[in-house]
């Protein structure tokens, strides 16, 4: 993942918090344009922050940013640390703050939480975000871990897709795909997201795309193939190619493909799990089941705890403009 320019706006926003964070992005509809969107301003800017010592952090952005926060502030930053580590997806959101530059929502995760996350997609919150291009602005180029942390997640993100994709495909159902694992089992997608999100987050950004996984599908050349002229790709589905691909999935995905496949009362262990389902032709279901799963609990729990972190007015305000982002794509 190579560290982007970062543009004077976000350079501004960035600054206008405390130091401490080793990783820092923006990303969404108001960071890079969407098909059906003739522009990128107006729109919300998103962020993720994320922080050496949250409570540290949090200390300095209430003394800095006291007006961004919620009625949570009154229980002081050990609180606010609290309530971002142990609920939802280990985010804490502030959203629809004002800025000289536009309306901004930020989210604040930790280290050791992101690193977890990128490794292990135990919420596939934030990995999921950094499976499409976002805007780096900051990344603390000493921390090997957290550089080898974010290489791992765009390999897991292909693993994943090859797992899904059938022998031939072409290259917009693979950045579809990539782009889609994150929204896999969202209940917002049901409720409160445009429909065709995905296809418009491909369709504007492919260039983008190739850019972020051209290197991950050349070092793979051996399984897969990809031609960016005929737009078309295919890949080795044989079980050994399969199996090969099943166990580089992150170890959350694992566990709970075990889980689905010893509902029958059997015990097999990981190995005999991942043999199976190479071998079984129905075997992606159970990937895209396992994804699901963890994509449905993240979502449903940070959607509530968003709630707290905003406040009730706003999070009506952002709801509305969210119900109505949906609706007008329900009338295309």
């Amino acid at each position: 993942m190579e560290l982007c320019i970062m543009p004077t706006v976000y350079h501004r926003i960035l600054h206008s918090f405390p130091r401490g964070h080793c990783l820092a992005f923006a990303y969404g509809s108001g960071v890079f344009k969407q098909l059906g969107y003739n522009s990128v301003r107006g729109n919300m800017m998103d962020f993720i922050i994320a922080v050496n010592d949250p409570l540290e952090w949090h200390q300095n952005n209430m003394e800095q940013n006291p007006n961004h926060y919620s009625v949570l502030r009154r229980g002081g930053a050990p609180f606010i640390c609290n309530v971002q580590e142990k609920w939802g997806a280990k985010l804490y959101f502030n959203t629809l703050v004002p800025t000289h530059e536009g309306m901004i929502k930020y989210g604040v995760i930790s280290r050791s939480d992101l690193i977890t996350d990128l490794l292990d997609w135990e919420t596939l919150y934030i990995a999921g975000r950094l499976h499409k291009p976002v805007q780096l602005l900051h990344r603390d180029e000493s921390d090997s871990e957290l550089k080898s942390a974010l290489n791992l997640n765009l390999y897991s993100a292909i693993h994943s897709a090859l797992l899904i994709l059938p022998e031939s495909f072409s290259e917009d159902q693979l950045y579809m795909t990539l782009a889609g694992l994150s929204y896999t089992g969202d209940f917002r997608m049901s409720v409160g997201e445009d429909k065709y999100k995905v296809r418009n987050i491909v369709a504007a950004q492919t260039q983008e795309f190739r850019n972020l996984y051209s290197p991950i599908l050349n070092e793979l050349q051996e399984y897969v193939i990809l031609d960016s002229y005929t737009g078309m790709g295919e890949q080795d589905t044989s079980p050994s190619t399969r199996l090969f691909h099943l166990s580089m999935l992150p170890m959350k995905v694992q566990l709970l493909m075990a889980e689905e496949w010893n509902k029958d009362g059997r015990i097999r262990d990981m190995e005999d799990v991942l043999r199976a389902a190479a071998n079984d032709p129905d075997g992606a279901d159970i990937v895209v089941k396992g994804i699901s799963d963890i994509v449905q609990a993240s979502s449903v729990s940070q959607a509530v705890k968003g709630i707290l972190t905003a406040g009730f007015s706003k999070s009506l305000r952002y709801s509305w403009a969210k119900l109505f982002k949906m609706w007008k794509s329900l009338r295309k």
